[in-house]
């Protein structure tokens, strides 16, 4: 792999890439292919690159890699496409995320499903946004944590082997056979998965369904940040410097919008705040009502993505249950909730709508 023709190539595309890039953040109906989303864009981007084509009008004529900012955008595919390149890897087996754990998370879900063990290695400390104990104890995922000094210390293990890692360096890996999963966390940008080995790639549509239903890609500012660190690691990110003085502007405007004064919590989209909300429920119920099953109460008519989590969310765990709320057919809903929540006293559950 030529880093130095890579590294050249990004430059260019970065110096003249459509403003729309940046900015858009829902898909194009105009040139708008849902089932080849990405793989349209990588394909084009590919040839592109073979033929050092990198001319704003080029660049803007490339078919939408736009699913909202979820299953990614331009940027967060030129990233993967540029990290893959560098590793010698299919771009598919790279997925970035404006969260630092929920990659983590998907993978961990997965193996408490099928039960496969996993282990979960890290060299100097672990990032602070991961808190193992919370996992095990509310999300009821199992994992080993082991520190080790370099990667030659790994051995084979049989199930799935994490190796995380929080570095402002954008992914070049000292690649093992044995890890099957790196997760890079930026400590203002995101995180990065990389699927190393064959066995993880079976996951790669699990994860990407994750970051599709519950989360977004790394955003597009944050994804162009890190790809002037791919090509320059000594950028200085301006991000950093002007995040506090964003989310002190955004939290008042939010306060002097909803006539409050209480601090209001942030995340990267509404689906992430909702699953942050609903596991912050769960251990509420798990602290002061340890021995309770917990309903949890939901329209099928209700979004797509919100059913969906709520569904993997009780997959998890046994003490948690859907019920469906009638509200389709002429079926009236407050009659239907009222009928609901009488079911639920009758066990003594708790009952989060």
């Amino acid at each position: 792999m030529n880093n130095d023709k890579l590294s050249n190539y990004i430059k260019n595309v970065i110096n003249n890439m459509p403003e729309t890039w940046l900015k858009l953040t829902t898909h194009r109906l105009d040139i708008y292919n849902e089932n080849l989303a990405k793989t349209e864009f990588l394909n084009k981007l590919e040839a592109f690159y073979n033929d050092n084509v990198y001319k704003k009008s080029a660049l803007t004529e490339l078919p939408t890699a736009f699913d909202y900012i979820r299953l990614g955008h331009p940027l967060s595919c030129l990233l993967e496409w540029a990290i893959a390149k560098q590793n010698n890897l299919p771009s598919q087996n790279i997925i970035s995320f404006s969260s630092k754990t929920i990659g983590i998370l998907a993978i961990l879900r997965r193996n408490l499903l099928e039960n496969v063990k996993t282990q979960i290695l890290y060299t100097d400390t672990l990032p602070k946004s991961f808190e193992p104990e919370i996992l095990k104890d509310i999300y009821k995922y199992n994992f080993e944590l082991k520190k080790i000094t370099n990667l030659e210390d790994i051995s084979k293990f049989e199930g799935s082997t994490i190796f995380l890692s929080e570095s402002i360096e954008i992914m070049k890996i000292d690649k093992s056979e044995n890890i099957d999963f790196y997760v890079n966390s930026y400590l203002h940008l995101g995180s990065i998965v990389l699927a190393n080995s064959k066995q993880s790639e079976s996951y790669i549509s699990e994860i990407q369904h994750v970051r599709r239903r519950e989360t977004i890609a790394m955003t597009p500012l944050n994804s162009l940040e890190a790809l002037n660190l791919f090509i320059n690691k000594d950028h200085t990110s301006k991000i950093v410097t002007n995040l506090k003085e964003h989310i002190y502007s955004l939290t008042n405007s939010i306060k002097e919008i909803t006539g409050t004064n209480t601090t209001p919590l942030i995340g990267s989209s509404g689906l992430s705040v909702q699953y942050a909300i609903l596991m912050g429920l769960i251990h509420d119920a798990h602290d002061r009502y340890p021995e309770k099953e917990i309903k949890i109460i939901v329209p099928p008519n209700c979004y797509g993505g919100t059913n969906d989590q709520a569904r993997r969310v009780a997959a998890c765990m046994k003490n948690v249950e859907i019920l469906d709320l009638a509200v389709d057919s002429g079926q009236n809903m407050v009659e239907s909730l009222d009928v609901i929540l009488e079911k639920v006293a009758s066990v003594d559950a708790i009952p989060y709508i």
